[in-house]
């Protein structure tokens, strides 16, 4: 006969009956505590499991381990431990026998002794990662990270290699086959095969770490080293690497736990579980820490403490089944070397021989813990329901020595009420201060890791330093002239990092790629990081200079928006492109090549004008005093730095003084606007107005095809006839067409551009298309 009741979790247990037909056994008491086990009352179907096997001569395995589960799932541990013996004298337990006994312990630590309230199942886990346990406890590595740490390798960065993003991460880690994505913005990066000279240190980033966490990053290049050496199978050489990292930053919880990592792969036991109680007294809420400590005790051999350390994890985490898994493997081996014992006697009562104080001895994990605030409404009258106790440890090895339980406790632990907490409750309590609270006064005390450790060079300057993270920046380490722009000799503005690992200005390295696309510094080609213009600023650079340069930024910045609106003036300052005439509402394609015409598109682009005047040549001046203001409507780049820039004109102007400005000229200028006339001359310029534009209409339609085709191509069809030729400013847009396509020297067009008169700008139209007809062959 098999019976099966479900956990708190959904997971079905089915304990089968040694001898289902057994006289005393009572198929109808069995369902009654089955359903009694679905409603809730774990405690009755334990009565009614206890009544079954009291009638019999023999007891049954199978009912003794439906009494414990459910005294287990009552809270009444300290009896269900009584019925697990029992059934262990009758055969041995098998792992997945014993899953409620581990998740009723691990939840009564998280609840009563971690303070860990509110939280169920999942609690723990992440999205991703085997069950449940891919970033197990990296919530608690994470908060250290700061500024100065790599996202994939989750340490001090380590030859700093700012990617095409922008981002930066460790060099290696970047070179690894399986990173193609930025983890920040997850923009496809390049291979390592699509870098011609691979990917390179960011000199800035590289000297200023070196500069501030000196000790950390020595101890990194050791760790990095060890880590290749280990690769390689020379463990010897691994492990010398490793002892002089951890000797320079002995707090560092990554580096300990790989050091203990490669202590098991050399099968020192002893030296991973000391490494291992290092990293969790460091950091003890990590559930990763506690389960490789539980891992190297178990090798050693110390299968009690490996139990604890089990207990814990799976308090910390409860949905990592793994971990679960190993707990209930080594229970099971303590319970059997109770039983299969040949040296012992075989226990006449289960829990002879201590084997509750075993199993729920205190976690090395308390030790390491100390309150912070008391619960919410405690009082001074709370103390008394606390228990404040110490005991001896054994640092050299983490175990707990508590004194054995005497007559009168060993009665109290058999109190059918007694939860593993008032268990725990009785034991003595660990170094700090612990304080249990009994399960009726609410949550526990609120306890938090001890405070990273600081390494003596920065603890002399703790009272002058930056604290970023889990690491300390002491100020006077911190120097502007650290992070000029070798172009500017300013403070870094929107750093860029060139492929060759430079650092310029945004504006500095364009100005210079205008020039020469070569690095200003070392002189490799650029050509290709040209062509993609990925001027991605350099997230890391950007985020030191505000926090620790934030006055000097500032500063930077005020300067900057000084000279952007200097330069966005377009009345007292504006850029002069010296090429050909340009009318208002007509189309002026340009082809840009020079680097000081580059610096100037550029820059109408970044003030967000999008204007700049064109004039033509003057042999005297320089340029014309009449010019038209053009809008950038579009920008195509080539490869070479060359561009093709879309632009329309926009209005006239009259330049009142000329001048220059980084090698191209500029222009105080004043706008032109056509003269309105009204009455009578109004209705003569109406008149004028339609001739003028029948005749403009004519010629055009009298062109030969082919030209006729050029001419639409460039400058677009005809414009309508305005109803109102005074309506722009400029007047009509057909007449700026026609003068644009019209057989004329420049310095004609440029006489009629100049004139603020419609009437007399029709008057010159109409001349040179009477002059046009009459010459063209026939």
């Amino acid at each position: 006969m098999e019976t099966g009741v479900r956990s708190h979790q959904g997971e079905l247990f089915v304990h089968p009956l040694s001898n289902p037909g057994a006289t005393g056994i009572c198929p109808e008491m069995l369902e009654v505590a089955e359903e009694c086990s679905r409603a809730g009352d774990f405690s009755l179907a334990a009565e009614i499991y206890s009544s079954q096997l009291a009638d019999l001569q023999q007891p049954d395995r199978g009912l003794c381990l439906r009494k414990a589960d459910s005294l287990a799932r009552a809270g009444r541990v300290s009896e269900a431990l009584d019925s697990y013996c029992t059934a262990a004298s009758l055969g041995k337990l098998r792992p997945e026998e014993l899953t409620l006994l581990v998740e009723t312990i691990a939840r009564t630590l998280r609840e009563k002794e971690l303070g860990i309230l509110g939280q169920g199942k999942g609690s723990g886990s992440s999205s991703s990662g085997e069950d449940g346990a891919g970033s197990d406890g990296e919530c608690c590595e994470d908060e250290e990270l700061d500024l100065f740490s790599c996202r994939l390798c989750k340490c001090l960065l380590h030859e700093p290699t700012t990617a095409e993003c922008g981002h930066t991460f460790c060099k290696r880690c970047l070179e690894e086959d399986s990173v193609r994505e930025c983890v920040h913005c997850k923009q496809k990066l390049s291979s390592r095969d699509g870098l011609p000279n691979g990917r390179r240190l960011n000199v800035v980033l590289s000297g200023l770490l070196d500069k501030l966490f000196a000790t950390e990053s020595q101890a990194r290049r050791l760790w990095v080293e060890g880590e290749v050496l280990w690769k390689n199978q020379s463990l010897p050489e691994a492990l010398e690497k490793y002892n002089a990292a951890v000797d320079l930053v002995p707090s560092s919880g990554r580096l300990l736990y790989q050091r203990a990592e490669l202590h098991m792969e050399m099968r020192n036991f002893s030296q991973a579980v000391q490494d291992a109680s290092s990293l969790c007294r460091i950091k003890p809420l990590w559930t990763k820490a506690h389960c490789l400590k539980a891992t190297a005790l178990s090798k050693a051999g110390r299968n009690d403490e490996a139990l604890q350390e089990y207990f814990l994890c799976v308090a910390l985490k409860p949905d990592w089944t793994k971990v679960k898994l190993e707990a209930q493997k080594v229970l099971s081996e303590l319970f059997s070397s109770v039983f299969e014992n040949e040296d012992l006697p075989t226990p006449l009562h289960p829990l002879q021989g201590g084997l509750t104080t075993r199993l729920i001895k205190p976690p090395a994990l308390l030790r390491s813990l100390r309150p912070l605030t008391q619960r919410p409404g405690s009082s001074s009258q709370d103390s008394e329901f606390s228990v404040t106790k110490s005991f001896p440890v054994d640092d050299s090895s983490s175990r707990l020595s508590a004194p054995c339980p005497s007559k009168s406790d060993h009665a109290a632990g058999e109190d059918s009420t007694k939860s593993l907490a008032g268990v725990l409750a009785a034991l003595p309590a660990p170094p700090g201060g612990i304080k249990r609270k009994h399960s009726g006064d609410g949550p526990s005390a609120i306890f938090g890791p001890p405070a990273k450790l600081l390494r003596p060079d920065e603890a002399s300057g703790i009272q002058k330093a930056t604290v970023c993270g889990g690491r300390v920046v002491a100020a006077e380490l911190m120097d502007s002239g650290d992070m000029e722009c070798s172009l500017c000799m300013r403070l870094f503005y929107e750093p860029v990092a060139t492929p060759c690992g430079h650092t310029f200005c945004l504006r500095c390295l364009e100005r210079c790629l205008d020039h020469n696309s070569n690095c200003p510094l070392c002189k490799e080609n650029l050509s290709e990081y040209l062509a993609t213009r990925g001027y991605n600023k350099t997230l890391l650079m950007e985020d030191v200079l505000q926090r620790y340069l934030g006055d000097e930024l500032m500063e930077r910045k005020k300067i900057h928006e000084e000279e952007m609106k200097e330069l966005s003036n377009l009345n007292q300052e504006v850029p002069i492109f010296v090429c050909t005439m340009a009318f208002p509402t007509i189309p002026c394609p340009l082809h840009v090549f020079e680097p000081r015409y580059r610096l100037m598109i550029r820059r109408s682009m970044e003030t967000g004008t999008k204007q700049f005047g064109m004039c033509i040549a003057d042999e005297l001046k320089g340029f014309a005093d009449y010019g038209c203001m053009l809008r950038v409507r579009d920008v195509k780049f080539f490869p070479d730095g060359r561009s093709v820039v879309d632009t329309i004109g926009v209005s006239r102007f009259k330049v009142l003084s000329h001048g220059q400005r980084d090698g191209y000229n500029t222009a105080k200028i004043e706008y032109l606007e056509d003269k309105k006339v009204e009455a009578e001359e109004l209705v003569e310029l109406l008149k004028m107005h339609d001739s003028v534009y029948e005749q403009a209409n004519s010629w055009f339609t009298s062109l030969k095809d082919n030209m006729k085709s050029q001419i639409l191509s460039h400058f677009g069809h005809l414009p309508s006839k305005d109803p109102d030729p005074q309506a722009s400013p400029s007047g009509p847009a057909w007449c700026w067409w026609l003068l644009a396509v019209l057989p004329l020297e420049n310095r004609a067009q440029l006489t009629i551009l100049a004139m603020t008169s419609l009437k007399d700008r029709l008057i010159a139209i109409r001349r040179v298309l009477i002059f046009v007809t009459r010459k063209r062959p026939r």
